[in-house]
C-alpha cells in the first residue's frame, strides 16, 4: 500500500481503504470529506497532520512503523489516540461482533457444541479487553501523564540527551490477539452443524476487523509509549 502524504485527497484514500473510517473518526474527522487534501482537513480540524499522518500510514501498511517519528509527539497525543480507541472498541466493535454471534448462535442447531464453544471463547476475549481498557483508564493512562512534563523536558533536550528507547516487550504475546486469533480459527477450522453462512462470515469480518486493529494499535502501545515511559523511570534511579 502506498503511503498517504498531506497532498492527497482524503476521500480518495478513504475509498480506497474504508477500514480508516473509524481511525480518522479518532482524530474527530467524520465523513462528507469532499475534495479537501490531508492538510486541509488537518487544518479545518486544528490537527497535528504529523501524528495523523503517521498512525494512518501505521495503520494501512505492516511494514511501515516510523519509532523516531513516533518519539517526536507528546506522550498526552498518543494517549489521547489510545483512550479513543478504547472507546470505539467498548461503544461499537466490540457490540457488533456480539450482535453478530448472539444471531449466528441462535439461527444455528441448538444444542451445537462448536457454537457454545465460540460462545465461550468471546465471553473470556470480552472480559480480557474490558478489564485492559478499565486498567489503561483507572491506572496506566494517567500514570503515563503523570510523567509528561518530565517526558517533554527531556525530548526537548534533543540530540545531546538522546531518548534510549528500548523494546522489551515487543515480543511478548499479547493475550489479547491471541484470545482473538484462537475465536478465529476455532470458526475456520472446528464450525460443524446446521448454520447462517451469511452470519458467519458477519462474525469472522467483524473479528478480522477488531483483530487488525487492535494489532496495529498494540504496535504503538508496545513499541513507543511502554518504552517511552520506562526510559525516563529510569532517569529517577
Amino acid at each position: 500500500m502506498p503511503l498517504v502524504y498531506p497532498n492527497m485527497q482524503l476521500s480518495e484514500v478513504v475509498e480506497e481503504n474504508t477500514s480508516l473510517i473509524p481511525v480518522i473518526n479518532r482524530f474527530g474527522i467524520r465523513l462528507g470529506l469532499g475534495d479537501k487534501t490531508v492538510k486541509e482537513v488537518c487544518d479545518e480540524h486544528a490537527i497535528d497532520i504529523g501524528f495523523l499522518l503517521t498512525v494512518i500510514n501505521t495503520f494501512l501498511n505492516e511494514e511501515y512503523f516510523p519509532e523516531k517519528k513516533l518519539k517526536t509527539f507528546h506522550t498526552s497525543q498518543i494517549i489521547d489516540y489510545l483512550t479513543k480507541t478504547n472507546m470505539y472498541y467498548l461503544r461499537f466493535q466490540l457490540p457488533n461482533i456480539e450482535r453478530h454471534l448472539n444471531s449466528f448462535i441462535s439461527m444455528s442447531t441448538p444444542g451445537n457444541t462448536t457454537l457454545n464453544l465460540i460462545g465461550k471463547f468471546f465471553s473470556s476475549f470480552r472480559k480480557e479487553l474490558m478489564a485492559r481498557i478499565e486498567k489503561d483508564g483507572k491506572e496506566w493512562f494517567p500514570y503515563c501523564l503523570s510523567l509528561s512534563t518530565k517526558l517533554s523536558e527531556f525530548q526537548e533536550a534533543g540530540p545531546t540527551n538522546p531518548l534510549t528507547l528500548g523494546a522489551e516487550e515487543e515480543e511478548a504475546e499479547d493475550p489479547i490477539e491471541a484470545l482473538l486469533y484462537d475465536l478465529k480459527s476455532i470458526i475456520v477450522r472446528h464450525i460443524s452443524g446446521d448454520y447462517s453462512e451469511n452470519l458467519c462470515y458477519a462474525v469472522l469480518f467483524s473479528i478480522s476487523s477488531l483483530e487488525k486493529d487492535i494489532k496495529q494499535h498494540n504496535r504503538i502501545r508496545y513499541r513507543i509509549l511502554t518504552p517511552m515511559v520506562a526510559a525516563i523511570e529510569k532517569l529517577d534511579r
